[in-house]
C-alpha cells in the first residue's frame, strides 16, 4: 500500500467526549441519560436519526430531526474545542509520510471547519489532500470517496482507508481499497468486527497493520 485516506472525526480527531456530552446536554429536556461513551456506543447506528429513534423508543415527529441535528451541532461545535488529536495521531501521519508514501484526509464533517481545525493542529502539510463536505447533505461516504480518490488519480488497490465507523469500510469496499477500522469513534468494537476488516485498538496498531 502507498496512500491512506484518513478519517477525521472518532480517527485522528478524538471527539467521542464532544459527542456523548452533546448527546446528553441534548436529550437532557426528554428525561434521558447521562451516557457515557460504553452506553452511547450501544445505541449508537448510522443514520444518526435511527438512533435517536432508538433513545427515544418512538419515531422522530415531523420536524423533529432538523431540530435535534441543528441542536446536537450547537453543542458540538461548543465541545469539541477541548479535545485533541488521538493519541499516537501525529506520530503516524510523520511516520507514514517519513516512509515517503502520501495520505489524505476524508471527512463527512463541514470542509471548512474541517480545513480549519486539521491547520489548527499544524498537521496539514502531512496531506495531499483534504476533503470534507462541501454541501448540507451528507449520504454516505462511498460517493465522497469515489470523487476523492479521482481527483488525486490514485490506483485503489493502492489505497488503505484507516477509520471508525462501518461506513468508512463501506466506503473503502465500493471503491476497491481495503480498510482498517479503529475502535476510538462512536461504533462499538462488535460491530466493527462484523463488516470482517481487521480492527485495532490505536492508531500505532492501524499503521503496523497496512
Amino acid at each position: 500500500m502507498t496512500h491512506i485516506v484518513w478519517d477525521w472525526n472518532g480517527t485522528l480527531f478524538h471527539d467521542i467526549d464532544a459527542v456523548v456530552g452533546a448527546t446528553n446536554e441534548l436529550f437532557q429536556p426528554y428525561g434521558l441519560g447521562p451516557f457515557d461513551a460504553d452506553s452511547f456506543r450501544e445505541v449508537y447506528t448510522r443514520p444518526i436519526w435511527v438512533a435517536y429513534e432508538r433513545m427515544l423508543g418512538r419515531s422522530l415527529k415531523e420536524g423533529e430531526w432538523e431540530l435535534l441535528d441543528l441542536g446536537f451541532h450547537e453543542h458540538y461545535h461548543r465541545l469539541m474545542l477541548a479535545c485533541q488529536l488521538a493519541e499516537g495521531a501525529t506520530a503516524s501521519l510523520r511516520a507514514w509520510e517519513d516512509a515517503g508514501r502520501t495520505q489524505s484526509l476524508l471527512s463527512m464533517w463541514g470542509h471548512e471547519r474541517l480545513v480549519g481545525k486539521v491547520g489548527e493542529f499544524g498537521i496539514d502539510g502531512h496531506f495531499i489532500r483534504v476533503d470534507g463536505l462541501r454541501s448540507a447533505s451528507g449520504g454516505t461516504k462511498a460517493e465522497h470517496m469515489v470523487e476523492h480518490l479521482k481527483a488525486l488519480e490514485l490506483d485503489p488497490a493502492k489505497v488503505v482507508v484507516i477509520g471508525d465507523s462501518v461506513d468508512d469500510a463501506h466506503a473503502a469496499q465500493h471503491v476497491g481499497a481495503r480498510a482498517i477500522l479503529y475502535t476510538g469513534g462512536m461504533t462499538k468494537r462488535s460491530e466493527l468486527q462484523r463488516v470482517g476488516v481487521p480492527v485495532v485498538d490505536s492508531l500505532a496498531d492501524a499503521l503496523d497493520r497496512v
